[in-house]
């Protein structure tokens, strides 16, 4: 059996965070392990209000459970707080010598701008990213950690080689979902010189559709987790995700959630 494991925030709607990581992870046939980070007060319009976990609690839950398995692959999503930065960096710290991907969704705050990682995290998030195959940052986020303006193709792909500069991870996944046109997204990779492949995409014309850059980066670390290339699994996650919106339901009085099938 193969499993991936998903370190995030709690969001109790399911149509983010944790429980679309997991959502996501048995759409592609895998058994899901999680570990929260932090609970969420919200509903289909806004997060009210975030509490963090203690951090040694997180550290905890990491230590006792990858005593025992050893996920195929994992992603980092929300993380909350400096302290439950270091403790996941910690809880991992058991795998450093292992094969396992890691993919990190670096969330500094939600789409409604309430902030989901304190700003003293940021140098220690830098540091966990360095331990990743793959950070998925979305256009915000990029500007934010790199201060680069990433309005043009140019900007996005000068901030992406700044990031894996920066970051020290292995690739970065600039998300295009932000730009007003068409929905483009850019990998860069530096094997050993840089390398960029942009993936095209048109918007499809629905109304807001929540939690799509987190159910992105987990179809990526669910491909990874069953053995696919970085390309590939950045190819078939975007397809899976652009069917979910295609097939999106609003369920709530704020924004549609994805719908997914097997794959």
């Amino acid at each position: 059996m193969h499993c991936a494991l998903s370190i995030a925030g709690s969001d109790p709607t399911g149509g983010a965070g944790l429980q679309m990581d997991l959502q996501v992870f048995k759409s592609f046939g895998l058994h899901g392990a999680a570990v929260p980070t932090a609970l969420t007060l919200q509903d289909t319009s806004k997060v009210h209000s975030v509490l963090p976990l203690f951090p040694s609690v997180v550290l905890d839950q990491l230590r006792i459970l990858l005593r025992d398995i050893t996920p195929n692959a994992i992603k980092v999503g929300m993380l909350a707080t400096d302290d439950i930065v270091r403790s996941v960096i910690q809880g991992l710290s058991s795998l450093e010598n292992s094969e396992v991907p890691l993919v990190i969704d670096p969330v500094l705050s939600s789409s409604d701008g309430t902030p989901l990682l304190e700003r003293r995290a940021l140098s220690s998030l830098k540091d966990l990213c360095s331990k990743a195959v793959l950070v998925t940052p979305n256009l915000p986020e990029t500007h934010q950690i790199t201060g680069i303006d990433v309005s043009t193709e140019e900007g996005i792909k000068r901030a992406a080689k700044v990031l894996i500069e920066e970051l020290k991870c292995k690739s970065v996944l600039v998300k295009g979902g932000h730009l007003q046109e068409d929905s483009h997204d850019w990998l860069a990779s530096k094997n050993p010189k840089f390398e960029f492949t942009k993936f095209d995409g048109t918007r499809l014309n629905t109304p807001p559709v929540h939690g799509t850059g987190c159910a992105l980066s987990s179809a990526i670390t669910a491909n990874l987790a069953l053995g696919r290339s970085l390309v590939e699994s950045v190819e078939l996650a975007r397809a899976f995700v652009r069917n979910g919106i295609k097939n999106a339901e609003q369920i709530g009085s704020g924004s549609s959630f994805l719908k997914f099938g097997r794959v």
